[in-house]
């Protein structure tokens, strides 16, 4: 389960890591194991918790639809 506290440090380290300050994640409904990563009202992917022999990882899962690359 990702807790507030959780979603706030990852919203802020992603900020940092793109240099983008409209990075929001936003929890799911009825989904507890990841939250929604969005550039302004655009969603851009998934951010899923891990947590395995005693450690905690982040893996972030993005979607690139083909129709959106450049020609």
């Amino acid at each position: 389960m990702l807790e507030q506290a959780e979603i706030a440090k990852l919203q802020i380290y992603l900020r940092k890591l793109f240099r983008l300050d409209t990075i929001l994640l936003a929890k799911r409904p009825k989904k507890e194991d990841s939250v929604e990563v969005m550039v302004g009202d655009e969603f851009i992917g998934l951010i899923y918790k891990d947590e395995e022999e005693g450690e905690t990882s982040y893996h972030f899962e993005m979607c690139i639809l083909e129709m959106d690359l450049p020609e």
